[in-house]
């Protein structure tokens, strides 16, 4: 009979741990070996041993901490690759959040878990669509774990945003929006909807948007903002960390429309009490709905919540006739709240 995963997959005070393989996957401070589902600052730290990530994570978190810091030994894995971790058979899988990102499929002695990272299940031209896995075991994120959080389409918010830029020539529209993947793919969807102009980057974006450029996914004409006249900015479509759209930074442009691009942005408290004008719900989450059609379909009869709106979604599981648990790991921050930004140190922001 095989083992079940709650034997070989376990909540240390240093993260999720497996443990006949002897790595951990996302850990929250430097280990002997880890393995990273992506590149933002709340799942990738610098200072592991041993790491190993997706060729485009690994890349990405170069950008982001510091060529060589994310590993002493650093080891890439493309997708569906099978690796042996002692005795562990480990692959990745793309999950759908940014670039790279990727879960983690383990089978040790008939056994299967799946760690998914955070990931999302709307198509995004700048990364690999999620692919669900059958397993024992499913360990999700829940940071849109309530009903309420039912995100329009993407797509239908980029061309609300060139609405209001037709309607305002005048004023500059300043997007507040991650440094990593949703920059990049905001950038994309404004393509998409018709915008073939430059658009502005605030300093902090620009290192990412060209990696991501590096490995083969077109942005289009992007132009620093730090450098622009006042007067060429009018009209103009200027994306920035959303640390920066209600600092000084912000009041140097053209009476500037302020946006900020976020799953919250569904919460119109949050929107109000940021100073947003135009709030565009454009997340790189599952929200409601996607996260209980990927719990159905990847069937597990266990599901692991790590963190987020874990009690709904444990109790939505349990409909489904699966068992829950929350993992409640500490560490986990939400990279679509806009306090992540402001942090410096991270490379993709300041």
């Amino acid at each position: 009979m095989a083992p079940h995963p709650e034997t070989w997959l376990k909540v240390l005070p240093e993260g999720l741990f497996c443990e006949p393989g002897g790595f951990f996957i996302d850990p929250p401070g430097p280990v002997e070996r880890a393995i990273i589902t992506h590149a933002h600052a709340d799942h990738a730290r610098p200072g592991h041993g041993a790491v190993l990530a997706s060729p485009q994570t690994m890349a990405l978190m170069d950008v982001r901490m510091g060529e060589g810091r994310s590993g002493a030994v650093r080891q890439v894995l493309d997708y569906g690759e099978p690796l042996l971790l002692d005795g562990v058979r480990v692959w990745l899988q793309p999950a759908g959040h940014v670039l790279g990102s990727a879960q983690v499929a383990m089978e040790w002695q008939g056994s299967r878990a799946v760690v998914s990272g955070d990931y999302k299940r709307v198509p995004d031209p700048t990364c690999r669509g999620f692919e669900p896995i059958a397993c024992d075991v499913f360990v999700t994120e829940a940071t849109f774990g309530l009903p309420v959080f039912r995100h329009p389409p993407p797509l239908g918010e980029a061309l609300r945003l060139l609405d209001s830029v037709r309607l305002f020539p005048e004023r500059t529209h300043v997007i507040g929006c991650y440094a990593l993947g949703k920059c990049q793919r905001l950038i994309a969807l404004l393509r998409e909807a018709g915008w073939d102009g430059p658009i502005h980057l605030h300093g902090a974006l620009i290192p990412l948007c060209q990696a991501y450029a590096r490995m083969g996914v077109a942005l289009g004409e992007l132009r620093p903002a730090t450098v622009a006249a006042k007067a060429e900015l009018r009209g103009a479509i200027v994306l920035a960390p959303p640390s920066a759209i209600a600092d000084r930074w912000a009041r140097r442009l053209s009476d500037p429309v302020v946006c900020l691009a976020s799953g919250w942005m569904r919460v119109r408290q949050r929107a109000r009490a940021k100073g947003i004008e135009l709030p565009l719900v454009i997340s790189d989450h599952a929200d409601w709905d996607e996260l209980c059609a990927t719990l159905a379909e990847v069937d597990a009869p266990e599901i692991w919540v790590t963190h987020g709106r874990e009690e709904a979604l444990i109790h939505a599981a349990e409909q489904q006739g699966r068992r829950g648990r929350a993992l409640r790991l500490v560490g986990y921050g939400d990279e679509d709240e806009a306090g992540v930004e402001a942090n410096a140190g991270d490379k993709a922001g300041a």
